[in-house]
């Protein structure tokens, strides 16, 4: 299974649409993290898993989602309900209460990908507004590639070139 997820555009909805057209037919599944400030009726959203963020006030946008995609559970938050600024602590009880293989969320800005108890827990990254480390990158986003004995994750910029320094593999 290949997915894109992003985060954090704040009301860049045209980023959204380029990385939809530039990826449509090429993953199974896009994830948006929240923070998008777009409503749930958004016609950009018609092919994307989408939750609400601290910014989003669009009550129709559900807080957290868990599909199945190609066989493969995820667990998707924004991250402000459970905590994210202070730990990954709810977010992996969460994630591992719907048996989800990868969880997703945003809210801090700042990419980071881990795997704790056979969970993959990543942050995408603002794709607007990027904080920490990466900031310099300019906004990010993630291509997880699932397979039998492998996780992968590649990092791109918003020019939609991979970034080098942010390619992960993670044995099964």
């Amino acid at each position: 299974m290949q997915c894109l997820v992003v985060s954090d555009s704040h009301g860049d909805r045209d980023i959204l649409v380029q990385l939809l057209n530039a990826y449509r037919g090429k993953v199974d599944a896009f994830f948006h993290c929240g923070d998008s400030e777009l409503q749930h009726d958004d016609p950009v959203f018609d092919n994307m898993y989408v939750v609400r963020g601290n910014m989003d006030f669009d009550g129709q946008l559900p807080e957290e989602q868990h599909p199945t995609v190609s066989g493969v559970p995820v667990y998707m938050t924004h991250g402000h309900l459970v905590g994210v600024n202070l730990g990954l602590d709810h977010l992996l009880a969460n994630a591992e209460a719907v048996s989800a293989q990868l969880a997703f969320f945003g809210h801090t800005h700042q990419l980071g990908v881990e795997r704790h108890g056979g969970i993959l827990m990543l942050n995408p990254g603002s794709i607007s507004f990027p904080r920490g480390e990466f900031t310099r990158i300019g906004g990010t986003y993630a291509i997880v590639t699932t397979a039998e004995k492998a996780i992968d994750v590649q990092y791109y910029d918003r020019q939609m070139q991979a970034v080098p320094e942010l390619k992960f593999h993670f044995s099964n």
